[in-house]
């Protein structure tokens, strides 16, 4: 057999038939002679299935973004309101209802008494300061202790006309305020003698205008196997006051010794009488304060004065 001849004819078969200019996609046909697919047809409608996945896709994209946003907020409402962080812990996992602990009940609180009134408001006024006042409630006491040095009371006095207890220049200042009673005491220690007056008024701000007025001085109160002392010598004096009392001294030798600012220890003894007046002021004030709180009326004991 020829290779020429007695083969297949291509172009008497209905094949295709290059030489003749026949259409390729004739192949593909599965039949000879079938019609050819609508290529440019196909090829649109794949690009308008493209399309329309990538509309889906960001579609979705848009909601899952959207969705970690409200999540990102959620968080952070959360942190402001003042937790840690969001807790994706399920409803069930909280405590049961009854065991979530009550409030404390509201606090009760039991009647106290009111604080006692400060004791200056008892010293301060003669209206308020109602306690019995004379010589022995100044001066109770037959010895006192001053910053370790002890002495001995040895003699007390009360003058209603308080210039009678004063020398020409302290005396005038207290009569001129309205002096009402000038008690006295004398106290001794190793060979030095102190008399310690406490004179009243109506109120703080009269004792405090005799204090800045103050001239010298009381007069020293002999007795008790002292002698006459301070009359005619240099001694040591103080002034001062404590609400409305004002308070002097007078401190010198009991041999007749002139006490001048040498004399260290009539000086020490002056300010022992200072000291030991202003403790028995306050203390007045204190008692009273005191009784005011005990008392259901908050009042003070009866006033009383003794000579």
């Amino acid at each position: 057999m020829s290779f020429g001849q007695g083969g297949p004819g291509w172009g008497s078969q209905g094949g295709p038939d290059w030489n003749s200019g026949g259409d390729p996609g004739d192949w593909n046909s599965g039949s000879p002679g079938g019609s050819a697919p609508d290529w440019a047809a196909l090829a649109e409608q794949a690009e308008r299935s493209r399309a329309r996945r990538r509309r889906w896709l960001m579609a979705g994209g848009g909601a899952l973004a959207t969705a970690a946003v409200a999540g990102i907020v959620a968080v952070a409402v959360v942190n402001e309101d003042g937790s840690q962080g969001a807790s994706d812990k399920p409803s069930e996992s909280l405590p049961a209802e009854e065991d979530v602990p009550s409030p404390d009940p509201k606090p009760t609180f039991k009647d106290q008494p009111p604080p006692p009134p400060p004791p200056r408001d008892f010293i301060s006024d003669v209206k308020r300061d109602k306690a019995p006042l004379s010589a022995k409630t100044l001066y109770p006491t037959q010895r006192v202790t001053i910053n370790g040095r002890s002495y001995k009371l040895t003699k007390t006095a009360t003058s209603k006309n308080c210039a009678e207890a004063a020398h020409a220049g302290l005396g005038p200042v207290l009569t001129r305020n309205n002096c009402t009673a000038l008690y006295r005491a004398t106290y001794t220690n190793e060979g030095l003698a102190v008399t310690v007056g406490i004179a009243a008024f109506k109120d703080a701000k009269t004792a405090e205008k005799v204090k800045k007025e103050y001239q010298p001085n009381l007069v020293a109160l002999p007795g008790g196997g002292v002698p006459d002392f301070c009359r005619t010598v240099t001694c040591r004096t103080t002034a001062n006051s404590l609400g409305r009392y004002a308070y002097f001294t007078i401190a010198g030798r009991t041999n007749g010794q002139p006490s001048d600012a040498s004399d260290k220890k009539a000086q020490q003894a002056a300010l022992d009488g200072s000291n030991y007046a202003y403790a028995r002021v306050l203390q007045r004030g204190k008692d009273q304060s005191e009784a005011a709180a005990k008392s259901p009326e908050g009042g003070s004991p009866k006033a009383r004065q003794d000579g």
